[in-house]
């Protein structure tokens, strides 16, 4: 693996972190919010979120799959 190699990994990598926090963050929110009555929409909008941060995190590892069956 050469060193432009190991630089695009871990950007990669890094890339992939930030979805994952939000999916983490956007869990723990969602259990704060389900004890308080009236919270279906909020809890649905939150939802959405860590769909689309999943969806992220998974084009982002699509990429890296990809780019190592490049090589």
């Amino acid at each position: 693996m050469t060193r432009g190699d190991q630089g695009e990994l871990a950007k990669l990598v890094h890339d992939a972190r930030k979805p994952l926090n939000q999916i983490s963050m956007n869990s723990e929110l969602i259990k704060l919010i389900a004890e308080q009555p009236g919270s279906q929409q909020q809890i649905i909008e939150i939802a959405n979120t860590i769909i689309k941060a999943t969806k992220e995190c998974s084009e982002l590892l699509q990429t890296l799959v990809e780019q190592g069956n490049d090589e």
